[in-house]
């Protein structure tokens, strides 16, 4: 992604700096205030911002942006360029995060160092940060039984779709585990997967934290939903979302969009969604705390994570793997020390 952001009151200065990178094979989209800035960066996130400091007209200042930005986008890299500059503006604007700091008038070989700078850095970030999603290590799946073979033969089956899942299963069987195995299996396995603990929202804040708050030009939150965007959405105990936020979910589904709390624009997405669930849907329904249209959208694959109980064949595939793990940690001198005990 190489869509770069230019924000800078002097409209020559911003179309000089956009011919310039266009030349070196950028894209570019450029605001001349603060409100046009922040409604660019909420409709489609920018690979890179160079920010004037001072800027006329406008409800915030480039401190004010970069603070906005770095609280909701940290890994976008952001260039302050002042015509005011001097040394405490610099290090205010280092301080809240900014990469670098170029003083107008700036040397347009300068202007392009930095800006490649900032953009192999903010390349490392994201490939790091989709490395981190990926590896999951204690998170394996293993067994033998039949019934260990079956689960898997029916995760394969969905791992290179984009069909929703809904994974059943008592507490503790692994249904995180499961899902996990299908992101990593997937076509969107270097895509972030985005766990939602539906216990943990309550009716109050669920919707700010699912779909973010667009609140003027200051309060920009990313919800759940956007920061799964290309991903894989896990709602985890699906039964526990608040009713009143099920609906605006079932429209999502419908829609592949949303709106964000106290927003105006609709943001598109596009993400796959695996639920899981250790309660009775069906009873949910009839008890009236889940609704019916969104439990036929969810379960469009059903998946029973086997319990413990079924997988008894397991149990001593599962010893011997631990007790080999745990004998390569054994260090020889204490095995000696162990001997020499036993011997005095």
């Amino acid at each position: 992604m190489t869509d770069i952001l230019i924000v800078d009151d002097e409209r020559d200065i911003r179309e000089l700096i956009s011919d310039i990178l266009i030349d070196e094979g950028y894209k570019t989209r450029l605001a001349g205030t603060s409100d046009a800035a922040m409604r660019q960066i909420a409709d489609q996130r920018p690979a890179m911002l160079i920010l004037d400091i001072w800027l006329k007209d406008s409800a915030m200042d480039g401190i004010d942006i970069l603070k906005s930005v770095k609280a909701n986008y940290p890994d976008i890299p952001v260039v302050i360029i002042s015509g005011h500059g001097n040394i405490e503006i610099a290090v205010a604007a280092i301080k809240q995060g900014a990469f670098d700091f170029i003083e107008k008038p700036f040397n347009i070989d300068q202007l392009i160092v930095v800006i490649k700078r900032a953009m192999e850095v903010a390349n490392l970030r994201s490939e790091n940060s989709a490395l981190r999603n990926q590896y999951h290590q204690p998170l394996e799946m293993i067994g033998q039984s039949a019934v260990y073979k079956m689960l898997k033969i029916n995760l394969d089956k969905v791992t290179k779709s984009n069909g929703r899942v809904l994974l059943t299963g008592s507490s503790g069987v692994g249904k995180e585990t499961a899902t996990r195995y299908i992101h990593a299996n997937s076509n969107r396995g270097d895509t972030p997967l985005v766990v939602v603990n539906c216990a943990s929202l309550d009716a109050e804040t669920a919707e700010a934290k699912l779909f973010g708050v667009e609140s003027g030009a200051k309060a920009l939150q990313v919800g759940l939903l956007e920061a799964a965007n290309n991903g894989i959405l896990f709602f985890d105990e699906i039964a526990d979302l608040p009713l009143a936020v099920q609906g605006k979910l079932l429209r999502v589904l419908v829609d592949q969009s949303f709106t964000r709390v106290d927003g105006s624009v609709a943001q598109k997405v596009d993400i796959r969604v695996i639920s899981a669930t250790a309660r009775n849907l069906v009873e949910e329904i009839e008890a009236g705390t889940f609704r019916e249209e969104l439990f036929h959208r969810l379960n469009v694959v059903p998946i029973v994570v086997p319990s413990l109980a079924e997988r008894r064949e397991d149990i001593p595939f599962w010893l011997s793997i631990f007790w080999l793990s745990s004998t390569k940690n054994w260090a020889c001198p204490n095995v000696r020390s162990v001997k020499m005990q036993r011997h005095a």
